[in-house]
């Protein structure tokens, strides 16, 4: 498998975890010239823009801590281009980072609000 089509299946598993969670998809791989949002999905009354990280081993930093500062920044740009080119009311929305692991008890973790525009 490509690491392209690696990437494809544990979006599409990140997908598949968030619906059992009660989210229902809006938008999957929103880009722009800013960058690409993975997921983009309506939970309760809430926009969210979902950043879906994997690595294959931590000895380079965890999925988790790879979402660094840069990245979401160009998260935040590329909601912010989404959220334009809507141009209908403004919707509560977070960011989430959704990280998957092998070999572990917890295959995928969420974190809900990881973080914000400042």
């Amino acid at each position: 498998m490509s690491n392209r089509d690696i990437g494809a299946a544990k979006e599409a598993k990140a997908l598949q975890f968030l619906k059992k969670q009660g989210l229902k998809l809006v938008c999957q791989n929103y880009h722009c010239r800013n960058g690409e949002i993975d997921l983009i999905m309506q939970h309760e009354n809430s926009l969210v823009f979902i950043e879906v990280r994997y690595r294959r081993s931590d000895a380079f930093g965890s999925a988790l801590e790879s979402v660094d500062w840069r990245k979401q920044q160009k998260i935040i740009m590329t909601a912010r281009h989404y959220l334009q080119q809507r141009r209908q009311e403004l919707p509560e929305c977070r960011f989430d980072v959704v990280t998957l692991h092998d070999n572990v008890t917890e295959p995928v973790s969420w974190l809900k609000n990881a973080f914000q525009i400042n």
